[in-house]
């Protein structure tokens, strides 16, 4: 059983976080939101072209206030994360981080997030709505550690920068020594506020993740956006993590997907021993055997492709399904329509072609990242 003082201690403590802390800025700017999703969220901000080129040669700036955030604490928090997650926990030293994994015990991916180890615990940043699950998740894999797990996203609102300006602009914003390791995080101050600042690659791209809670949230961006970074939306980060090869958590990652198929290497350790799904991981890395991989493709056309879309091609007479598209971007570097897709072994090669759907367009695998400056990709073509 658990300790006394430690048992479910987060049960009374989960919160939720419903939506952007910074709603009101944005319609105050005018800019466009998407309102059909759980809660609204920020496509452009009028000029689609001009976000991705600041993406490009200075830095444009995403709301991600929305993110979820878990707290780890406890005398056994380190190792307990350690035994169940895809990366290594042990090894990393306060200030330090990664992204990490849970898996299903088949190996394939439930959550995907990120990992910041403090001298007291740790905490978790997770993609929007999923906080409440994962805390459940991890829930149940306690036994008599002593751990205390609290849902802390009501005290946290990330702000995202990516672009070769991001590294100058927060600089001089935080006058902090910026750590120079992915992942890695400092802390330092803004105005009143309590500032977090974490180097990692935002939508594929080099970049930082800025928390100064829900209280500076506002000042934060307006004192980045006022330093040279350009607001943007979806769309572009879209374009960036297209781009980049870079799969998105719910969107091309889900309960169906081995980590190795979606290009995760960095997000899970082969090094470390024992995991949840850990055997079917390393008799993957050891025998091959994947079904399928994640590749990017130009598309014949430039008009938006649903998720889910199938990809044909014409082999011994007939037309065999042979993939699934999961990402849709307009991409600038190529002048075309660029999908992410799963496409089956022995058809990933570049210069592959296939059938859209039930469609005349065709939709031809290229190289990752097709951006120059995006962060590199694992893993070649089979």
């Amino acid at each position: 059983m658990r300790s006394a003082n430690l048992s479910r201690s987060h049960a009374t403590e989960v919160s939720t976080v419903n939506g952007s802390a910074l709603l009101s800025l944005h319609r105050a700017a005018g800019a466009r939101l998407r309102t059909e999703a759980d809660a609204p969220e920020v496509l452009t901000y009028g000029d689609v072209p001009g976000e991705y080129h600041a993406a490009q040669t200075a830095a444009c700036v995403f709301d991600e206030t929305d993110r979820g955030c878990i707290d780890v604490a406890g005398a056994d928090a380190v190792a307990f994360l350690h035994r169940i997650t895809a990366n290594d926990v042990i090894r990393l030293r306060a200030g330090g981080g990664s992204r990490n994994l849970l898996l299903s015990s088949k190996g394939k991916v439930l959550f995907d997030f990120d990992v910041s180890r403090d001298v007291d615990g740790l905490r978790l940043s997770v993609p929007r709505g999923s906080a409440r699950a994962l805390l459940s998740a991890l829930d149940t894999y306690l036994f008599s550690e002593k751990v205390v797990l609290k849902d802390a996203s009501d005290r946290h609102a990330s702000i995202s920068i990516c672009g070769p300006a991001s590294e100058s602009i927060v600089a001089r914003l935080s006058g902090a020594q910026l750590p120079s390791a992915d992942h890695d995080w400092v802390r330092a101050a803004l105005a009143a506020h309590p500032l977090t600042i974490v180097r990692l690659p935002v939508a594929g791209s080099p970049g930082f993740r800025l928390d100064a809670g829900p209280e500076g949230a506002m000042e934060l961006w307006q004192s980045l956006v006022a330093a040279g970074a350009r607001p943007a939306g979806v769309v572009v980060r879209d374009i960036l993590r297209v781009e980049a090869g870079s799969a998105l958590f719910g969107v091309d990652v889900d309960e169906n997907i081995y980590p190795q198929e979606a290009r995760l290497e960095s997000a899970f350790s082969l090094e470390k021993g024992c995991y949840i799904g850990q055997e079917v991981v390393a008799k993957i890395d050891t025998y091959g055997g994947l079904n399928k991989r994640l590749v990017a493709l130009r598309v014949s056309h430039d008009d938006p492709i649903e998720r889910g879309t199938r990809l044909y091609r014409h082999e011994d007479g007939e037309w065999r399904d042979l993939g699934v598209i999961t990402s849709w971007a307009y991409s600038f570097v190529l002048d075309s329509g660029l999908a992410l897709a799963y496409v089956k072994r022995r058809h990933q090669r570049p210069e592959t072609s296939f059938r859209i759907g039930e469609t005349d367009a065709q939709a031809t695998i290229v190289p990752l990242p097709v951006r120059s400056g995006a962060v590199p990709v694992t893993g070649a073509f089979e």
